[in-house]
Order: C-alpha cells, then sequence, then structure tokens
C-alpha cells in the first residue's frame, strides 16, 4: 500500500509529479516515512496539511480537487466579475463545483473569495481530525476486543454486530475494526490483538503496484504471447508446462513437467533447495532422456528459479515462455497437474524427504491412469502413439 500513487493530496510536495508516497518521502525520512504520510501517522503530512502548497500540479491533477493555482484562477476571474458558470468553463471544472467552492470557503467577515485563504481553509478541513466509533464507544469497543480474543475475523465480527445489533447502526462497523487496531492511538485496540488474525502481521503489508513491478531475470523472458500456434490447439506433442510445487515454508519443492497434448508428468528432483542453477541442471537432466522431437516448448512463470532460463533453453527446440504474474490460468494443464499431485506431496510435507525412485512411482501411477479428456487412454499412450507417428 506504500507504493499507492500519492490521491489523498494532489499538490503534496513531491506528490505533484505523480509519485509515489514512498518516491516523495526519499530524502525526508526512513523508509516507513512515506507509508505513514499516507495514512496520516506522521507529524510531517498532518503539519503539511495544514500549510499552503504553492505548487501546482504537472500534467493536470484530479478533477476531484482543486489546487492552489485552481483557486487563484477562480479569485481572479471572480473579482473580474465573472458569473460561476464562466468560471467553470475557463476551468474546465463543473459549476457546481466552483458554486460550492465560494460558499464553502468564503467566511462572512470576508471582503470577497480569497484563492491563498481558501486553499489553507480546504487543507485544514481536509484534516477531518475526528475519533472512530471504536474510539468513542468504550463498551464497542470491549465487545470487538473479546471477540478478537476468540479469534473473530473483523469481516466475522462486523457480521455479528449487525445480526445481534440492529438497532445500533453506530455499531455496525466493518474497516473501521482495522483501523482501531493498526492505526488506534490512545482510545483504539491494543496492536497485540493483531496477533489474533488470520495473517498475524503486526503492520499492513504494503502492495506493490503491478505498473512499476521490476523484472526478475537479467535476461528478459519470451512472454506466453509468442508461443506458436500449435501450443494453444494441443495438435502436436512437445509442449511442456512447469512449475514447483513447495512444502511446508517454501523451503523444499518438486519441480513438475507435464506434456500439454498427452498430459504426461515428469518430477524434478530438488533434494538440495530449488535455485536457479539448481532447477536449470534438475529439468536438463530430466528432459534429457525425453526425445528432441518430444522438446519444442517450455512455459514456466515468472518465480526466480526460471532465472537461467536462457541456458535452458537450448533443451527446447522453440524455446521457454514466461506467462505474466499472478496468472496460473495460463498454465491450465500444470495447474490441475500439481492439484492431482498434492494426493501424494502433501503441502505442509518437507518434499526434501522424498527420492528419486519416489519421484518415479509417482509419476508412473499418474501416467498410466486414463483420463477422461484423452478419451479413457493414459498419458503413456498417447505420448508413445504420438512419438512414433510420422
Amino acid at each position: 500500500m506504500g507504493s499507492r500513487a500519492c490521491r489523498n493530496t494532489p499538490d503534496h510536495e513531491g506528490c505533484a509529479d505523480g509519485a509515489t508516497w514512498t518516491q516523495a518521502a526519499v530524502g525526508r525520512g526512513g523508509p516507513s516515512t512515506g507509508p505513514c504520510w499516507r495514512t496520516g501517522s506522521a507529524p510531517s503530512r498532518r503539519a503539511a496539511l495544514s500549510g499552503s502548497d504553492a505548487r501546482p500540479a504537472k500534467g493536470g491533477h484530479s478533477s476531484r480537487f482543486l489546487s492552489l493555482l485552481d483557486r487563484q484562477r477562480i479569485a481572479s476571474l471572480h473579482r473580474a466579475g465573472c458569473g460561476v458558470r464562466e468560471i467553470a468553463r475557463r476551468l474546465g471544472r463543473a459549476p457546481s463545483m466552483i458554486s460550492r467552492e465560494l460558499r464553502r470557503n468564503t467566511a462572512r467577515h470576508d471582503r470577497c473569495y480569497d484563492g491563498d485563504l481558501a486553499h489553507a481553509r480546504a487543507r485544514q478541513r481536509a484534516r477531518r481530525p475526528r475519533r472512530s466509533r471504536i474510539g468513542r464507544d468504550p463498551r464497542l469497543r470491549e465487545i470487538v476486543r473479546k471477540l478478537l480474543e476468540d479469534e473473530w475475523s473483523p469481516e466475522q465480527i462486523a457480521a455479528h454486530l449487525r445480526s445481534a445489533y440492529p438497532d445500533q447502526p453506530s455499531w455496525h462497523v466493518c474497516h473501521e475494526i482495522y483501523q482501531a487496531l493498526y492505526h488506534g492511538g490512545e482510545d483504539g485496540l491494543s496492536r497485540t490483538l493483531t496477533a489474533k488474525l488470520r495473517t498475524g502481521r503486526p503492520l499492513r503489508r504494503h502492495r506493490r503496484r503491478a505498473d512499476v513491478r521490476q523484472p526478475r531475470f537479467v535476461v528478459p523472458a519470451q512472454l506466453i504471447d509468442h508461443r506458436p500456434a500449435e501450443v494453444e490447439d494441443r495438435s502436436r506433442i512437445g509442449h511442456w508446462e512447469g512449475a514447483l510445487i513447495v512444502g511446508r515454508m517454501s523451503q523444499s519443492a518438486i519441480g513438475t513437467l507435464v506434456e500439454r497434448r498427452s498430459r504426461l508428468v515428469r518430477l524434478v528432483h530438488l533434494p538440495d533447495g530449488h535455485s536457479a542453477f539448481r532447477c536449470r541442471a534438475a529439468i536438463e537432466q530430466v528432459m534429457a532422456s525425453v526425445p528432441a522431437s518430444a522438446r519444442l516448448t517450455l512455459t514456466w512463470d515468472q518465480g526466480s528459479e526460471m532465472a537461467e532460463h536462457h541456458l535452458l533453453a537450448v533443451m527446447f527446440g522453440e524455446g521457454i515462455y514466461s506467462a505474466p504474474p499472478a496468472s496460473p490460468w495460463l498454465r491450465g494443464t500444470n495447474e490441475n497437474t500439481n492439484g492431482l499431485l498434492r494426493q501424494y506431496f502433501q503441502k505442509k510435507a518437507d518434499l526434501r524427504a522424498y527420492t528419486v525412485d519416489d519421484l518415479l512411482r509417482v509419476e508412473h501411477r499418474l501416467n498410466r491412469r486414463p483420463r477422461k479428456v484423452l478419451g479413457w487412454r493414459t498419458p503413456a499412450e498417447v505420448f508413445a502413439a504420438d512419438l512414433v507417428a510420422p
């Protein structure tokens, strides 16, 4: 969440250039300064909200807000005798916004609308210093605290409050439970209660923005869109999908390879870890037993274990391709196969305990099991038949 663009205060210094909170905070504090500005928990941001920033936003700003420059232009046009609609036309804003601005930020004792003074009033009003419902109501706070102690989730607590107290709408809270936990202050909930949440996180995790995601590979990978058409229609064998299934705490893993047309499975033994070097060497060893005519493409996700994809590509005649992040459905054959493999390799197990013979036994079971999608033939039968076909 800390990398989200600074939209709450569009003319805040550093954010006016479209920077993120973290980028705007560079040189003004530690790594947590930007997220603290965003949540309003840092004194520097609270002080900044009360001031006026004469720097206009570059490249435009959100139509929801008026900048200092906008308010100065309104004041100038208003003094020149322009009406609300004419001012709105010149600024490219709605007449209702201009009318509301003149009404809200002009006091009775003011001679006329003043842009600088109006901007300071708007910024001060934007702070909205108020206590949350949980902070204001000790009885509600105690009920929420007890339910959190019983390891109820905030969603369950919110649903319970609505059903148990239908006549007290002020108790119908939802996201404010999280606010009371993470930003509660003196009247909020104890931060120690975060240990009772499913995640157990003492602080909220900052979300990464997809549009600023850093490349994971030194050598850029070919995206899945560039695969040959035969991969999609499964017209011939030789097109593989791969991934890792991981054990407890991601400390162990087994590589899985499945051929798209026949659904033939090959398992990759990784007893010494799943670094890029070890994964590449283990895949090369497994695929060396497959004829070159049946090694055409490999599609993997963008996990760090495939960082040496450019070295592994010599094993596949038509290259290696990467699926976009968080898109497992684009490797549906492999994902379905991994679900079948979980019958033998549990998620919380230490996968380093399995030997090469154990993996071969599981391969044998799956490759000789009739599949409905293959007309009740086995993957081994389909692969062997297509391998010898002209």
